[in-house]
């Protein structure tokens, strides 16, 4: 069919307008077809919404299913300043007598020998280390190390057993430091051995570092495994090509290391000149940068790792750092409850006590460390309470539960004394004396606390646990205002006014239309489009007849094996569709007195229907429920083929293209046949044209 068309002008007709009309004749039945395929994607789209209210009821089943809803439990004690508790659905209804508490856990402690600072002085711990080396009582003489201490974490592939650090070229891993070093893959510590990381590792627990940054394993690390490794290069570089004329370079470091500093610049000649450190530091802090022939380029701040040039450096021009850094190392390890806890800390002459304070605070060794500026005293404080060295009732042994080693624990910290070992708390329940390394125990599903030692005989706590009526009940409640929902929504679309003149708009009524009269129209037009469906009253039917049915299951009561017996009744309004009401006083009674029915009733298992509990049986029915559905109307994930509705459109479709490729067709044809009247027109108006010229020129 072509684009443009003209017709009309020798027969005088408006042809565009005739064509128009007669393919408006034409294309009606492709109208009930759009509308046809309009309706098949509502009802889709209904299924779909029902579907998904069976699938959140499905949810609320599934927790009933749960032991925790009905075996909620409460707990009263008689004198809760001492002894508090809380019991989950585990514990049994029962009671608890506890007295004679001597002794409450506490967690080890280790307190530096003093002051860190130097006397009259004090440490501020948000300043750097380095800066107040003076104000610390064991920082004058202190053995740093030199180097760069860095860190970096993989996450394993499960394929690779090799790993590399990133790092300059010229940066080499220190390997006459490896004692300072630690390589862990999911918290677990592995030896590390320098060599040749082409070889395998003598055994699984050990990793080979060579210079270069290479980590070997002994095989590949499993799969998302973390890998910790904490390494010591001998030197830090970085390296700058200029991108516009610079005066300034701040270095990525502080408290750089006056020994073995050098900086490099390389013109864009290709020719390189070194410099190095030369004289003192001037009142600002900068010492100046010479060549080998003493020439100054200009001057660095060690301990802010600003550059200052003389002259500015021209962009294309490479700057290059090599320098060194102080740091010292720390190891820490504890006794906890699933044994000892060792960690080792690399400190940079530039942290402050605070980062190193979260450094320890945030690892895995298991213990708090505070510094109190006041007193200027660091202490260690494990997390868990108790004595974990003998786990005896008289806590007898005194080993040092808490170990601090190194010259920055044992010089700058001060923390050589030994720890004030944890302590388990000592007490008596039930006439029997026992202990327990925390003061929050739990035993048979109760969780108790104890609060403070009291050793009068006259003196106890008593503690019941018993089934919590309210919270039981309030869950059987909310169970049913869901039920009631589902079942109004379902009762609703079951039934909804089918409205047969109404049919879906065709792209020319829409245009004699407003939006709210096309809104109003397509409401009218949706309504009723499932209703009386066998698959939604056979599930309201289904669910009606789970609820009625009697439980015959020898862990129900005979007396109480239907809901009316616990006072859950269909509201007497049946239009309504079987939405269920509560009597509060007899469910609440029926609760108090017989739980175990209670729960059976709803959560009862068995290998037949009759058998089973209230909320199996419904299990079932909107499974099956579900199942149809998707059966008939599919999922957002379903493919056309996989589903009725998706079939019937899939034919529709079909049907509506070879449709429009008729269309086409005949229209072709009415304008074929319009254009060869035009021409037998025009051809006979040209011949009376000639006949009366003929006629005329013989007067």
């Amino acid at each position: 069919m072509s684009n443009m068309r003209i017709g009309g002008l020798a027969s005088g007709m408006d042809i565009d307008q005739i064509v128009g009309d007669l393919m408006k004749a034409e294309r009606m039945p492709l109208d009930k077809l759009k509308q046809q395929k309009q309706v098949l994607e509502w009802q889709r789209d209904d299924y779909r919404s029902m579907n998904s209210l069976l699938l959140n009821f499905r949810t609320e089943l599934t927790n009933m299913k749960l032991t925790t809803q009905y075996r909620a439990r409460s707990v009263t004690s008689t004198n809760s300043e001492l002894v508090t508790a809380t019991a989950s659905s585990a514990a049994s209804q029962s009671s608890y007598t506890i007295k004679n508490v001597s002794q409450l856990a506490s967690a080890a402690t280790k307190v530096s020998a003093g002051s860190i600072a130097v006397t009259g002085q004090k440490v501020d711990p948000s300043k750097a280390l380095l800066s107040q080396q003076g104000n610390l009582a064991g920082g004058a003489g202190y053995p740093w190390e030199n180097g760069s201490i860095g860190n970096k974490t993989f996450i394993a592939d499960g394929v690779l057993d090799k790993f590399t650090i990133t790092k300059h070229a010229d940066e080499l891993v220190d390997l006459t430091k490896i004692s300072d070093m630690t390589v862990k893959v999911n918290g677990k510590a592995y030896s590390i051995v320098a060599g040749d990381t082409t070889t395998t590792p003598a055994s699984a627990d050990q990793v080979i570092i060579d210079k270069n940054g290479n980590l070997k394993f002994s095989g590949p690390v499993a799969k998302d495994a973390k890998i910790e490794f904490n390494y010591v290069l001998d030197k830090k570089v970085e390296e700058k090509t200029l991108s516009a004329d610079t005066s300034e370079w701040q270095l990525g470091a502080t408290f750089i290391n006056n020994t073995n500093f050098s900086l490099g610049i390389t013109k864009t000649d290709g020719t390189t000149t070194n410099y190095t450190l030369s004289g003192t530091a001037d009142g600002d802090g900068f010492i100046a940068l010479v060549d080998s022939g003493a020439t100054r380029i200009g001057r660095v701040n060690l301990e802010t790792g600003k550059v200052i040039f003389d002259t500015a450096q021209t962009s294309g021009v490479t700057v290059k750092a090599s320098y060194q850094q102080k740091y010292t190392s720390m190891d820490l390890s504890t006794e906890t409850s699933t044994g000892q806890k060792t960690e080792k800390f690399l400190i940079s002459g530039s942290d402050t006590l605070n980062q190193v304070m979260n450094k320890v605070n945030s690892s895995n060794v298991g213990v708090t460390m505070f510094f109190d500026s006041y007193s200027g005293n660091v202490s260690l404080t494990r997390s868990e309470t108790g004595n974990f060295s003998k786990g005896n009732l008289d806590n007898s042994d005194t080993a040092d539960q808490i170990k601090a080693t190194g010259f920055f624990a044992t010089d700058l910290l001060k923390l050589s004394s030994a720890a004030t070992y944890g302590s388990n708390a000592m007490f008596n329940i039930n006439g029997m004396n026992t202990s327990r390394s925390s003061n929050a125990f739990e035993m048979n599903g109760v969780t108790f606390t104890l609060k403070q030692t009291f050793t009068d005989p006259a003196v106890s706590a008593s503690l019941s646990i018993s089934n919590d009526t309210n919270k039981v009940f309030d869950n059987i409640k909310a169970f049913v205002e869901k039920y009631n929902e589902l079942i109004d929504k379902i009762q609703k679309k079951s039934s909804e006014e089918y409205y047969r003149s109404y049919k879906p708009l065709t792209d020319e009524q829409r245009e004699t239309l407003s939006e709210k009269q096309q809104e109003q129209w397509e409401e009218k037009a949706k309504s009723g489009l499932l209703k009386r469906d066998p698959i939604l009253t056979g599930v309201l039917g289904g669910m009606r007849s789970n609820f009625y049915a009697p439980v015959r299951n020898a862990a129900v009561d005979p007396l109480m094996n239907q809901l009316a017996s616990i006072g859950i009744k269909t509201t007497a309004n049946y239009l309504e569709g079987g939405k269920l009401e509560i009597n509060e006083a007899a469910l609440k009674k029926a609760i108090e007195n017989n739980p175990e029915s209670v729960e059976n009733l709803f959560r009862g298992t068995g290998t037949t229907s009759d058998e089973q509990g209230i909320v199996h049986r419904l299990y079932d029915t909107v499974n099956g429920a579900m199942d149809k559905l998707k059966a008939r109307a599919g999922n957002t994930f379903s493919t056309t083929k996989q589903f009725t509705l998706g079939r019937q459109l899939d034919n529709v479709d079909s049907q509506i293209n070879r449709f429009e490729s008729r269309l086409t067709q005949v229209e072709d044809r009415y304008w074929r046949q319009f254009t060869a009247m035009e021409k037998a027109i025009q051809k006979a108006n040209s011949q009376s044209a000639y006949l009366m010229q003929q006629f005329s020129g013989g007067y």
